[in-house]
């Protein structure tokens, strides 16, 4: 069952004020959300199970502070998961202290040029394919895929209902598709 965006609301000012039963029902109703934006961050399972702790401890001592004008629940949510992943993924790679003998074993990434041909190549045709997209499909695709926003946080920036980033989003990758198969 899916949550309303006013139910998620109402439980975040619940728990703002306390209530554990209405904090357990949001959890039990954004965690797998949360739970997907910060394992796409980190890449690590484990990583990740830790990290959605911390993060709906976040969210319970943040709840006050929720303001329902200013943005979806699960945007406001998602954006404290995405912020806690990213402090995450900083602090290991502070960690991470190189030594020269470390250096002389570490992989050349760089792409071979037949690869980076063929990504290029294939980088040219998606993009004139997205040019066969009205722009606002275009831009809808864009926001979701390359800067990796919720439907939700596209319906917010966008100003349109959810239904219709859902279709516009299934239309346009549709089109794509058939676009790059051709």
């Amino acid at each position: 069952m899916q949550s309303t965006a006013t139910q998620l609301c109402d439980w975040l000012a619940l728990a703002a004020n306390g209530d554990r039963a209405a904090f357990s029902r949001l959890y039990d109703a954004s965690a797998s959300k949360l739970y997907g934006v910060i394992l796409r961050i980190t890449k690590d399972r484990s990583c990740s199970d830790d990290l959605l702790q911390e993060v709906f401890i976040k969210i319970w001592e943040r709840a006050g502070t929720f303001d329902r004008d200013r943005a979806s629940p699960i945007t406001w949510m998602a954006t404290i998961a995405r912020n806690s992943a990213v402090d995450e993924i900083r602090r290991r790679s502070r960690q991470l202290q190189t030594t020269e003998a470390d250096v002389d074993e570490v992989p050349d990434m760089t792409p071979r040029a037949d690869v980076a041909i063929e990504q290029k190549q294939a980088w040219r045709r998606l993009e004139s394919c997205l040019e066969t997209l009205d722009s606002e499909h275009r831009d809808t695709v864009k926001l979701a895929y390359l800067e990796g926003l919720s439907r939700e946080a596209i319906s917010v920036r966008l100003g349109m209902p959810v239904g219709t980033v859902k279709t516009w989003l299934h239309r346009s990758l549709k089109r794509l598709k058939e676009c790059l198969v051709e």
